[in-house]
């Protein structure tokens, strides 16, 4: 089992350290399990609006366009027609969901192998003290730079909700916040760090330990 120093804000000295959950940290690391589950969050994030007309929907073309036979010209039946300008489109995409769906067993994996991965790279790191209590980006800067993660692409794990800290951290164009909640693989795998709140990672076990809930 892996422990890791619990760093705290606005001191040098480390507040002690925290042994990390090997279900949770030390899974095995499984790439397929990578690809799968960002492709379904993507996939899920489509909005699959587009649209075209085909020949019912367009206007004009009523009535037909000349007479069938006599004119030297190619018979047509309707200006609605797709080799028409205007005409309207063969085969064209329709409104439809993208969205897939994987097992729970899969996407809990997929999570637990991203973790084990960061972990295993050393860009795991523990901290309390995470907390605002004012919107101020300027702080969350001052605190990553504190604990030694300036100018760094870093994901910050908080347990619930702390709006100062989630709303200050969104002009910082490398940082995101997110609750234990909604944790995922995209946002784990885009971030080269991951910073996670003492008290967050109580509900982490919860969610993806040997009795994790929903993943």
């Amino acid at each position: 089992m892996a422990s890791v120093e619990v760093l705290e804000v606005g001191k040098k000295k480390p507040a002690g350290s925290v042994e990390l959950d090997p279900v949770i940290f030390e899974a095995p690391v499984r790439a397929h399990l990578f690809h799968a589950e960002v492709r379904r969050q993507l996939a899920a994030r489509r909005a699959g609006t587009h649209a075209t007309k085909n020949r019912a929907g367009v206007s004009g073309g009523g009535v037909k366009p000349w007479r069938q036979k006599g004119t030297g010209r190619a018979r047509q039946g309707t200006i609605r027609a797709p080799q028409w300008s205007g005409g309207g489109v063969v085969f064209g995409p329709v409104p439809r969901e993208y969205g897939h769906k994987l097992t729970k067993k899969t996407r809990r994996a997929a999570l637990r192998s991203a973790l084990s991965l960061r972990a295993k790279e050393g860009a795991v790191s523990v901290a309390q003290g995470l907390a605002l209590d004012a919107f101020k980006t300027k702080r969350v800067v001052e605190m990553l730079d504190g604990l030694g993660l300036a100018g760094q692409s870093v994901l910050i794990v908080i347990g619930d909700a702390n709006p100062y800290l989630e709303v200050s951290a969104r002009n910082l164009p490398r940082v995101s916040v997110i609750r234990v909640a909604g944790l995922n693989v995209y946002d784990v795998l885009r971030h080269e760090k991951l910073l996670i709140d003492r008290a967050a990672l109580d509900a982490l076990a919860t969610r993806l330990g040997a009795e994790g809930g929903a993943a």
